[in-house]
């Protein structure tokens, strides 16, 4: 089964955008992650409508950052970019009346409500501010020279 990366691609794109001095165009970006700049329009426009990029047309213009990092969280961009329900697992429900269908589904629906919540939980801790800090860590990281 083909995984949905949106969220992993758009932070990785909000990140550069927040460091990144000017607007970045839907080519750029597309070329940034492989992708059709119509592919990223699309997937941007979810983004803006939270206000947390805005767009600019014509020559300059582009995506930019619209909000303030430390008040969006990554549960933020995954609701913006119209991310899929978290797991991909579900339970079979052709019998109804089936006491073993019953007792699987029970066992199953609490273990997935519970990782549901605790990656939920997870995700909303976590500001982009926060990773655009581990970011410029790393990038100085790479950048001091080895004793």
């Amino acid at each position: 089964m083909r995984q949905d990366s949106r969220l992993s691609r758009m932070l990785h794109v909000l990140l550069h955008m927040a460091r990144h001095e000017g607007p970045a165009t839907s080519e750029t970006i597309a070329k940034m992650l492989g992708t059709n700049p119509v592919v990223v329009r699309r997937t941007m426009a979810g983004l803006r409508e939270a206000g947390y990029v805005r767009s600019e047309k014509g020559h300059g213009g582009g995506w930019s950052i619209a909000c303030d990092l430390g008040s969006v969280s990554l549960l933020d961009i995954h609701r913006a970019v119209g991310g899929p329900t978290l797991f991909a697992i579900g339970n079979e429900s052709d019998n109804p009346d089936c006491a073993v269908e019953q007792v699987v589904n029970a066992a199953l629906d609490d273990a997935l409500h519970e990782a549901e919540a605790l990656l939920i939980a997870r995700l909303g801790m976590v500001s982009l501010a926060t990773l655009a800090t581990a970011f410029d860590a790393r990038c100085q990281e790479i950048l001091r020279p080895v004793p």
